[in-house]
């Protein structure tokens, strides 16, 4: 049995030959860098996803508008959102994809996590990447090339902080030796899920990660890539990526190439998502960025025509919850 059978996060988005919805935020369609990001509107259309039977909503880390890369997530720090979101919602699951590991304190990141996770009845899947944008390693004062022991360093500072009452901590970053970092998960961890290879190998990522959050391929593609993570795992490891769509009025049209997915009718989103469920794909996070419909149009359609082939997993309860 998975170490996480009683996170409800874990256990909502994954099963092992199951396919699951999320949607990150903004869910919204928008051009240039910045999103309008009506809150009040936000948590509506978050609250008909959940009721809908997605199984997760989630968040980007980006701590600064850089123009020349195009996108600014949800505007609003990832952690402060998140207490926002477990307090207006009581079951999806709440994900980070990604809190960027190498500009964040490690002993920060840990407390942040321990919190939003008690605080939302244990519903925190934890993405983590290395950052890929120039201009934040600069503006942070941080050595791009030193991104893969960064990384790694924070995955071990995280699990040694979560699941150790004071612990003796001793990195570049951390010099930890009388004070224990509270609150602790209730299970002791929180599933972490590696971005992209996150300056790591393969092998690393399978030995030290709960899960790999991968980028949009196609089904062929990623029947490849999964065939050698389950060989490198062993034990059911969950395999998610993200879907930029286009859902067209007409539910036959067939797809058209968009950035990092496609536009297309509801048919076919649900015929490439069989095929990614058989490819073993257990997790795919809709990104609606590039949409021309409404969302919460979108999201409704979804919800009525496609995610009932893919609902959410029956989490564990959680007393007074």
């Amino acid at each position: 049995m998975s170490k996480f059978a009683d996170h409800r996060g874990h256990a909502a988005m994954f099963g092992e030959g199951k396919l699951t919805l999320g949607l990150f935020l903004p869910i919204e369609s928008y051009t240039g860098s910045i999103p309008r990001m009506q809150v009040d509107e936000q948590i509506r259309i978050a609250r008909h996803a959940e009721e809908a039977g997605f199984a997760s909503l989630f968040v980007r880390d980006v701590p600064l508008n850089d123009p020349s890369f195009g996108d600014v997530g949800q505007i609003y720090d990832p952690w402060v959102f998140l207490g926002y979101l477990a307090a207006m919602t009581s079951r999806i699951a709440l994900g980070t994809g990604s809190i960027v590991a190498t500009l964040r304190h490690p002993l920060h990141i840990a407390k942040s996590a321990a919190s939003v996770d008690r605080l939302s009845g244990q519903r925190l899947i934890m993405g983590l990447a290395t950052g890929d944008r120039p201009i934040e390693f600069s503006a942070f004062r941080v050595d791009k090339d030193h991104r893969d022991w960064l990384f790694r360093e924070a995955v071990a500072v995280m699990r040694e902080a979560w699941g150790k009452g004071f612990p003796t901590i001793e990195t570049p970053r951390v010099g930890l030796s009388s004070g224990d970092p509270i609150p602790k998960p209730l299970l002791g961890d929180i599933p972490i899920l590696v971005t992209g290879h996150s300056a790591q190998s393969s092998q690393w990522i399978a030995e030290n990660s709960d899960g790999w959050l991968y980028y949009p391929r196609s089904a062929q593609h990623q029947v490849q890539t999964i065939t050698q993570w389950r060989a490198m795992t062993g034990t059911f490891k969950p395999f998610s990526q993200s879907l930029y769509i286009d859902l067209s009025e007409h539910a036959d049209e067939p797809p058209s190439p968009i950035h990092l997915g496609f536009r297309s009718g509801h048919r076919f989103v649900t015929e490439f998502l069989t095929l990614l469920q058989d490819a073993g794909v257990n997790h795919v996070v809709f990104n609606l960025k590039y949409g021309k419909r409404p969302a919460e149009e979108v999201v409704q359609e979804l919800g009525e025509m496609v995610v009932p082939h893919f609902r959410t997993l029956a989490p564990p309860q959680v007393a007074g919850r």
